[in-house]
């Protein structure tokens, strides 16, 4: 479940790495994923931009985006790729036979 606390957080966090390098991996349906490298351009209240490097493009994306995991975006952190938000660990749910 997404709460809003989670949106104004992701939303706050990539305000804070406008200019940044990053790298955007996606789904294109059919089993066809994409990786691309690019910089976070702008953010807005509810989409923020993306122009990438290999065609100069720009590509909106919304929040919810990443927060369902239709995208997963890395940002370079000076050495390395790192995930812009921490992986959560799943909790596993009991079932007990009555």
């Amino acid at each position: 479940m997404i709460y809003k606390k989670n949106f104004t957080d992701l939303k706050s966090n990539i305000e804070g790495k406008i200019g940044k390098k990053i790298i955007v991996k996606g789904s294109l349906g059919r089993s066809k994923l994409f990786e691309k490298e690019g910089t976070i351009e702008k953010a807005y209240s509810n989409i923020f931009v993306i122009k990438f490097d290999e065609n100069n493009q720009n590509v909106t994306y919304s929040y919810t985006d990443i927060l369902t995991k239709t995208i997963d975006v890395q940002v370079f952190d000076g050495e390395e790729y790192v995930p812009l938000i921490e992986p959560q660990e799943e909790k596993v749910k009991k079932v007990h036979n009555l």
